[in-house]
């Protein structure tokens, strides 16, 4: 699109700010002039937080401070000097009283409840993926430090703690992750996209881009000289789930201080192909907009912003090359809930507002068009067939939005919807919902293509479109159909990479095992943060492969999403409230404490009527159009600052640096590289003959399978769902009927399949396979004289005290035994051992002509002349 000059590179910048050090200091403290002009400071009564930044190396420090004694509001300074450790340290040393000290890795933010501000700090950290030489952390934990101190007496404000525990069960530990040089709340074809507008504020219809870089020259002496440009990213902040907490700090003058996290999952894994390991990494961007639990938030709002919105990204990289394709997941944008007042299993769904000009849809739609260009593919689970309508009033609602707005697009730019009942499919007798499955993946990957990316200069390809999956919750069924289409993805992609003929994968093969694993953490992971308990109806459910004895743990998932979303979620989606600063609280008594509110209705759907003259069905804007089919916003892409660099090997764009890390010291067994290659094995059975990863294998036995944690974590086993969940799962004929199927398919297995014996040449291969030579029988003759070397030795063994009559008879047998067998050692290794050696003798002439050639002038750095080589060469002949 943007970035077809292989001549200009563009390198992401790199914080600056890695490890931070607090030091909370209450006394009397003087700065002597003398250590340095940069820390200039008089006698003052010093009750303050100092925040001390440093890069990777820690070479390099920046100084924040913050005074403790402002009441009830944030006071920053940013010294603009950069120091280096020597003066840092001289700044710490000259700290009195004891400070108190907090390492961490970066700084989440500031909140404040009623009264004063709280400062929140990455203690913990660990690598969990990389893309490229970017690292990717996950946060272990945190701290709250208060910065406000309490100078009067007056007691605290009773509701201060109350909402410090609540702002707290937003487990900041648990699927936070962030990255120093790596933009995660964009797609990789984004951030590898050119930059074409720079600044905070602007308009793409208004504002003019940069020039076109493609046949932008830059003045460079030579055609074909490298130009390299320096970029600071311009986040998107529907995926910042920390964005309100930032905002006390947007004074501050390095940009570096503020470290944007998301939240999802993120997970990488990897493929032994004979030995090259292929890196696969699944990401999942969960929206902060209308973000809420399962029943409290349904729908869209008027914005477009539907709940449960995911983009899931998955990526393949051998090392040099990228390859990477995107999809999401959503509820049904328009304006529908379900009564909950009711304790029953499935509250019914209802409309809220009817919306004939579909303009809730069209603002999701667009904005869609926006990020991922066309085309736009619907694949909607919903049921469309019922004895009572439940779950078909939505999907009729959203079939009708697609038809009415397909109106005004081209026709070749038109969204295309794909029904697919996947609770009809699987009650069907021997219907393969997975095979259905891979035939709508398999188009739909071909009308969106992917992203491509190999070395400099080489022909890169672009995903324009995206698929959009959704059912009721957008948990269950809508992860079995992300894996169905994630793993034809993965098939192309592993093709593309040059790795597979055919796009094809088998199922119970290593790649595909390995792929079906994230997906089940992926899924488990959401699960868990929307609907209150992991994954019900899994993969296995649906290729009719899991075993009866995980039922019970079906059950236990539906009780645990029912009490969840009966008892806790209220609670919940409080906290996330708080969290994300819808709600912020307040000592006026206009404003009620947020769990004294009735419904958090007008947080999530404020209406803001349009400002814009453009008719209802011109809904896609100009700038949009003529863009499509790639999107606008990689088009078009946005960031906050572009430096010219005249050296790529500085530490701002130095990747290499800071992927290896070869400055410090560190533990293999903590290095991503390490973890990641070691995940190969664990979807490997013990016993194969064929190592290639697109096999099918050897599964061991469903009765070694385990239930996944509760943790959400990891989800290593495989459940079926005899039972329903409050609206994934069938009604209860529909379960009968699935489980019924399910078993009579079990029950034929176990007739026809008949074990298959295990064999040492079945298991292994063999020995001239493995090391070019077989083990053959000796011949008679070698045989002969091994039996006479056997019994040798049994005549030579004495015995307790032997008789003379015995050691003669046995000297006798020895003699006729050893006739026509003479037995030399193999060598003479001497006197010599491990406690002594015995030097050889030199001969005299060998001495004299070493001591010729020592008394020889040379030069050592000149070549030698002939007739040293000639002394050399007498002196090792004589060796």
């Amino acid at each position: 699109m943007n970035n077809d000059n292989p001549n200009i590179i563009f390198n992401p910048l790199i914080s600056s700010i890695q490890k931070v050090v607090l030091y909370e200091t209450r006394s009397v403290s003087c700065f002597p002039q003398l250590f340095c002009i940069k820390l200039m400071v008089f006698l003052i009564y010093q009750q303050r937080l100092y925040l001390v930044g440093s890069n990777n190396r820690e070479t390099r420090f920046r100084l924040l401070t913050i005074d403790r004694l402002a009441l009830n509001r944030l006071s920053i300074e940013e010294n603009a000097n950069e120091f280096n450790s020597l003066e840092i340290r001289r700044f710490v040393s000259s700290l009195t009283g004891s400070p108190k000290v907090t390492s961490a890795y970066g700084v989440l933010g500031f909140v404040r409840f009623l009264e004063g501000y709280y400062l929140i700090l990455v203690t913990k950290r660990k690598c969990c993926a990389h893309i490229g030489m970017h690292l990717v952390y996950t946060i272990k934990d945190t701290v709250m430090v208060r910065v406000n101190e309490v100078t009067s007496q007056r007691p605290p404000h009773p509701h201060e703690e109350r909402y410090k525990r609540m702002f707290q069960n937003i487990d900041l530990r648990s699927n936070f992750y962030f990255s120093y040089s790596y933009d995660l709340t964009r797609t990789l074809q984004y951030n590898e996209s050119a930059p074409r507008y720079v600044g905070a504020q602007v308009n793409l219809e208004r504002d003019e881009p940069l020039p076109d870089w493609n046949t932008l020259t830059n003045n460079v002496a030579r055609t074909h000289e490298r130009v390299d440009y320096a970029f600071r990213s311009d986040s998107r902040k529907r995926f910042v789930w920390n964005s309100y907490l930032l905002q006390a700090m947007d004074g501050i003058m390095l940009k570096d201080w503020l470290l944007e996290v998301t939240h999802g999952y993120v997970s990488q894994s990897c493929i032994s192909i004979f030995g090259r390991h292929v890196n696969v990494c699944l990401i999942a961007r969960r929206s902060t907009r209308f973000a809420g639990t399962r029943f409290l938030k349904r729908g869209a709002n008027f914005q477009g912003d539907v709940a449960n919105e995911v983009e899931t990204e998955q990526i393949v990289s051998d090392g040099q090359r990228l390859c990477a394709f995107t999809q999401m997941r959503g509820s049904i944008p328009s304006h529908w809930s379900q009564d909950i007042s009711k304790m029953v299993p499935k509250p019914p769904i209802q409309l809220d507002i009817s919306d004939p000009y579909a303009q809730t849809p069209s603002r999701h739609f667009e904005r869609l068009l926006f990020h991922y260009g066309a085309p736009l593919i619907m694949l909607n689970l919903v049921k469309k067939r019922e004895r009572r309508k439940h779950e078909s009033i939505i999907s009729k609602e959203l079939e009708n939005s697609i038809k009415y707005l397909n109106q005004f697009l081209p026709p070749q730019h038109r969204m295309k919807h794909i029904h697919f009942d996947m609770a009809r499919q699987s009650r069907l007798s021997g219907g393969n919902v997975m095979e259905q499955l891979a035939v709508h993946a398999e188009s739909i990957v071909q009308l969106t293509n992917m992203f491509y990316k190999a070395h400099r200069g080489s022909e890169l390809s672009f995903q324009s479109g995206i698929v959009r999956t959704n059912c009721v919750d957008c948990l269950d069924r809508t992860n079995s159909a992300q894996f169905a289409i994630g793993k034809c993805a993965l098939g192309h992609q592993l093709e593309r990479l040059g790795f597979l003929k055919s796009a094809k994968l088998e199922f119970d093969s290593d790649c595909v095992t390995m792929l079906e694993h994230l997906y089940e953490e992926h899924g488990d992971t959401l699960a868990l943060q929307y609907g209150g308990s992991q994954l019900v109806h899994r993969i296995k459910t649906y290729r009719k492969t899991a075993a009866w004895a995980s039922q019970g743990n079906d059950v236990m998932q539906t009780l645990s999403r029912y009490y969840s979303n009966t008892f806790s979620d209220t609670e919940k989606q409080q906290s996330i409230n708080l969290f994300l600063g819808l709600y912020k609280p307040s000592f006026t008594k206009l404003d009620q404490p947020i769990w004294e509110l009735q419904t958090d209705y007008y947080m999530h759907n404020a209406f803001v009527s349009s400002t814009s003259s453009a008719p209802i069905t011109d809904w896609v804007r100009h700038k949009v159009r003529e863009c499509l089919p790639y999107p606008c916003a990689d088009a078009n892409k946005l960031v906050k600052e572009l430096i010219r660099v005249h050296n790529n090997g500085l530490e701002m764009i130095d990747a290499y640096s800071n992927y290896h890390q070869s400055f410090k010291w560190t533990d293999l067994s903590e290095h991503i590289e390490f973890e990641i290659s070691q995940l190969a094995t664990r979807y490997m059975p013990t016993f194969r003959t064929n190592y290639s990863p697109f096999q099918r294998q050897i599964q061991p036995s469903p009765k070694t399978r385990q239930n996944p944690s509760m943790t959400g974590q990891s989800s290593t086993g495989s459940t079926n769902s005899n039972s329903s969940s409050s609206s994934e799962g069938e009604d209860s004929s529909s379960d009968e009927e699935l489980s019924a199927s399910f078993a009579e398919k079990e029950s034929k297995q176990a007739e026809t399949t008949e074990p298959v014996p295990f064999t040492l040449a079945s298991m292994l291969p063999s020995m001239e396979q493995v090391y070019g030579c077989t083990i053959s029988p000796p011949s008679k003759q070698n045989m002969s004289i091994y039996k006479k070397y056997v019994q040798v030795g049994k005549l030579s063994s004495v015995g307790a005290q032997p008789s003379q009559t015995a050691v003669a008879q046995r000297e006798q047998e020895l003699v006729m035994m050893m006739r026509g067998v003479t037995l030399r050692p193999l060598s003479d290794y001497g006197t010599d051992s491990y406690l002594s050696v015995q030097p050889r003798t030199v001969p005299a002439d060998s001495q004299r002509i070493y001591a010729e050639y020592c008394k020889t002038p040379r030069n050592f750095n000149a070549v030698p002349k002939f007739d040293e080589f000639d002394l050399l060469y007498q002196y090792v002949q004589s060796l």
